[in-house]
């Protein structure tokens, strides 16, 4: 081919070297596609994706801050709520937990009286302390509510960074659809470096255990951690964590369920 054609290609590179440049730029393109390509195919690969209905468009119109968390994490910024306005509270637990569930995170749909308390006693009761099994013993995380999000850090940052500890973990509560279906979502991001979903589970977990418990002994532990701190007492939450099962198999093990 290049010998049949040299003359004429020699020409064109030494009258017009811009449209030659264009030519071979044009050339090599088509050599990076891979073998069987088609741009129809492609063409009709993304109608076929579009056509299908997008419930989730996590990413879109969020901002990153310090720590790599998202700052100002809505629910629009995760679900297409308006799509699944239509949908029944099971339907949209079942959406949610299937798409979660492909995903190294922790999630989970919470029923709207279930919050309700939770949030209640979050008011009164701010922060509360944590204790996640370890290979050895235990090691303590603060959690504060700031709105409907929960972070954790660890004790020792706070005792060695004050506030300015960064959050190692931090839980978004979605109540946009609690008075109409009934439901909570809730979903989470943390720093891999410090904790991993199994772990982070177990805390989350131990929300509900003590902000949503029906024992008064489970909660009085969370109204003296915040207005009784002198009367605190660290070893009462291993023993509540050890009792209820929530931390049994996490040294090291699997994670409860997420759902």
């Amino acid at each position: 081919f290049y010998g049949k054609y040299r003359h004429k290609i020699q020409e064109l590179r030494r009258s017009s070297p811009d449209v030659f440049e264009s030519r071979m730029e044009k050339r090599n393109e088509v050599k990076k596609q891979p073998v069987g390509y088609s741009s129809q195919g492609e063409f009709i690969r993304c109608m076929e994706e579009k056509a299908r209905p997008i419930f989730f468009a996590e990413g879109l119109g969020t901002k990153t801050s310090k720590g790599g968390f998202t700052k100002d994490k809505t629910l629009d910024s995760i679900l297409n709520v308006e799509m699944v306005k239509e949908k029944s509270a099971e339907e949209i637990k079942e959406i949610w937990n299937q798409y979660f569930s492909a995903k190294d995170t922790v999630y989970a749909v919470i029923p709207a009286e279930k919050f309700d308390l939770i949030w209640k006693r979050a008011q009164k009761c701010p922060s509360f302390l944590y204790a996640l099994p370890r290979k050895e013993g235990y090691e303590f995380f603060v959690g504060q509510w700031s709105g409907t999000e929960l972070h954790f850090t660890s004790l020792i940052n706070i005792q060695t960074q004050g506030e300015t500890a960064p959050s190692q973990l931090v839980l978004y509560h979605y109540p946009e659809l609690q008075k109409e279906k009934g439901i909570v979502l809730v979903t989470a991001e943390m720093d891999s470096k410090f904790l991993v979903v199994h772990e982070a589970q177990c805390l989350a977990n131990q929300v509900q255990l003590f902000y949503a418990t029906d024992r008064s002994e489970t909660y009085e532990l969370v109204e003296t951690f915040n207005h009784r701190s002198s009367e605190f007492k660290y070893m009462s939450v291993i023993a509540e964590l050890e009792q209820s099962g929530l931390g049994r198999g996490l040294r090291p093990g699997q994670a409860s369920d997420k759902s």
